[in-house]
């Protein structure tokens, strides 16, 4: 951790991160990976949830008025349930089969839009509006959350059909992980993720929180809103790739 490439990687980590929790979702699952080039994955998870809660802290002020409750109200108590369940797990879940998991989500979903567009099948279909479905989404995204910060593509997966505006659906989903990475603090320091050295780390990366969020607003707000969705389904079909690579690697 005292090598200045630990240093260089832990600060793209915390930038990218910021950039997705300002409204480009699935940025934020290559910061771990980034900073285990280096650290262990659990450490470098331990590191990031302080940096993640400073960050929902801006991010939530910034999408204040721009989010989904009805969403938010299908998909939360599942993630709740989910990140009890990883935590009771925490000891005996192998984090590649969760990996596996994940990045098979992440890459089916921005094939099956692509399908949609390609053969006119119903934007969606089967998707909108189905809270069974999304109440297993937001248990699936917070058990993959606490496992590996990667509760991104199963929350993106149910909510990206419901055709919400570009803002609507970063604002929900800032509101969504704001209470999951909340919650995940109880588990965390129960586990003794938040030691002294990492404590200390995660204080030395916090002010590039805000400066990565903002970014994030500010192009979120500059794109149109196509292009933005289009931006989504790529970033989550690369991180899909990347966590089945980390998952079979």
């Amino acid at each position: 951790m005292e090598s200045p490439l630990f240093w260089a990687a832990a600060v793209v980590a915390t930038l990218i991160t910021g950039i997705s929790k300002g409204g480009f979702g699935g940025l934020a699952l290559f910061a771990v990976p980034i900073m285990a080039l280096f650290i262990s994955p659990i450490q470098a998870a331990g590191i990031l949830l302080p940096i993640l809660i400073v960050m929902d802290w801006v991010s939530v002020w910034s999408y204040r008025k721009t989010w989904n409750k009805d969403l938010l109200k299908v998909t939360l108590p599942g993630a709740i349930a989910g990140i009890a369940i990883g935590g009771l797990l925490a000891g005996y879940v192998n984090e590649q089969v969760v990996l596996l998991c994940v990045g098979l989500v992440a890459i089916l979903f921005p094939v099956y839009a692509v399908g949609s567009s390609l053969f006119k099948w119903a934007p969606g279909a089967g998707v909108r509006g189905n809270k069974p479905l999304g109440a297993f989404a937001g248990g699936v995204a917070g058990f993959t959350s606490f496992i590996a910060h990667a509760g991104g593509p199963p929350f993106q997966a149910y909510a990206l059909p419901q055709g919400l505006e570009k803002r609507v659906y970063a604002g929900s989903a800032v509101m969504f992980f704001f209470v999951v990475n909340f919650v995940k603090l109880i588990p965390y320091a129960a586990l003794g993720q938040f030691d002294a050295v990492n404590l200390k780390t995660s204080a030395m990366l916090i002010p590039l929180a805000p400066v990565g969020v903002l970014l994030g607003v500010w192009l979120v707000k500059r794109i149109d809103q196509k292009i933005f969705y289009r931006i989504i389904y790529t970033l989550i079909f690369v991180t899909g790739c990347k966590l089945l690579y980390d998952g079979f690697v």
